[in-house]
């Protein structure tokens, strides 16, 4: 029980304010140190919506055939993806804005054909670490982006306190902003919630296969990169 108890508090702290206060100046441990908001990044914005653009048009190509109640209304943008689908994936030959049959890839391996790696959740290496993201084919070199961070997003004066109790999963960005990608319970919930009431007639604004075992968007695993510990350099 008191190991329990430990492993709850070893969690939590990092959210107690006391806590924070009496450690303040102590030494920062593993935690990244950013003494200005300008020196955050590490990866430039261009290269991260480049790669992000990347991958996200080749799984709307590759999942193009469930696209048709999105594409009726945009014809213009319809023939564009074709034309893409003709040069990029050379499957199908389209001689007008009507699609033929194509071969689906699962989200894993569009992301290995299109960044060159792919990753999966599984249990970690870590000791009580819990699940952990592993590269399970291809290489990722250095400044690649990886993974994204999925979530509820909670600006600095939202209230977040009943879904941070045990939740070891709310990301605080340098701004303030928190992100609550924990995937069950109640912050389940509010995601859920929060994606159905922007959703427009049969569009939805925000992905909720992160919430599942079955990811459209495979790079939504951000959450479970586990931190890096004394010994074990984290991503």
């Amino acid at each position: 029980m008191l190991r329990a108890l430990r492993r709850r508090w070893d969690v939590y702290k990092y959210r107690f304010v006391p806590w924070l206060a009496l450690n303040l100046r102590r030494k920062r441990r593993t935690l990244r140190y950013v003494p200005e908001s300008s020196q955050d990044k590490i990866i430039s914005d261009e290269d991260v919506f480049e790669t992000l653009l990347k991958i996200f048009k080749a799984l709307f190509i590759n999942d193009f055939s469930r696209q048709a109640h999105i594409l009726a209304l945009f014809p213009e943008i319809k023939c564009k993806y074709l034309e893409l689908l003709t040069v990029e994936q050379k499957r199908s030959k389209v001689n007008s804005c009507d699609h033929q049959s194509q071969h689906v890839f699962s989200p894993e391996e569009v992301l290995f054909s299109t960044l060159g790696f792919s990753i999966t959740r599984d249990r970690s290496s870590l000791v009580s670490a819990g699940t952990g993201v592993f590269v399970t084919k291809g290489f990722v070199p250095k400044g690649m982006v990886v993974s994204m961070y999925p979530g509820t997003v909670y600006r600095k004066h939202e209230p977040i306190f009943f879904q941070s109790l045990g939740n070891p999963f709310i990301f605080r960005c340098i701004d303030g902003v928190l992100i609550d990608g924990n995937d069950k319970g109640l912050s389940r919930s509010v995601y859920r919630s929060c994606s159905r009431r922007d959703q427009l007639g049969p569009f939805q604004m925000s992905d909720e296969s992160w919430l599942t075992a079955a990811l459209q968007n495979p790079l939504a695993v951000g959450q479970y990169v586990n931190n890096c510990s004394h010994a074990t350099r984290g991503v």
